[in-house]
């Protein structure tokens, strides 16, 4: 399953985002906790989007995490948000 384009997608449908990057990290994280060959664990997302400008930084991470749903969190290891 390919993380990275579920990930944009669902984030691109919910909040329209001005720029978004996802990034898969796992091989960066090889030989800690979580890792898995072959797998994608590890994800970095660089977010701006309108929606979040009155957000604070929680709520923002609360609606990504609700928008990307139990299905895709429970499945990955980190997922690292930075809001630009």
């Amino acid at each position: 399953m390919n993380y990275v384009n579920i990930i944009e997608q669902t984030l691109y449908e919910c909040f329209q985002p001005t720029f978004l990057e996802v990034v898969d990290e796992s091989e960066l994280h090889r030989g800690h906790v979580g890792f898995k060959e072959g797998i994608q664990t590890h994800f970095k997302v660089v977010i701006s989007a309108k929606i979040f400008e009155k957000m604070s930084r929680v709520s923002r991470e609360r609606a990504i995490h609700k928008a990307l749903g139990s299905n895709i969190m429970q499945n990955i290891h980190a997922l690292s948000i930075k809001f630009q």
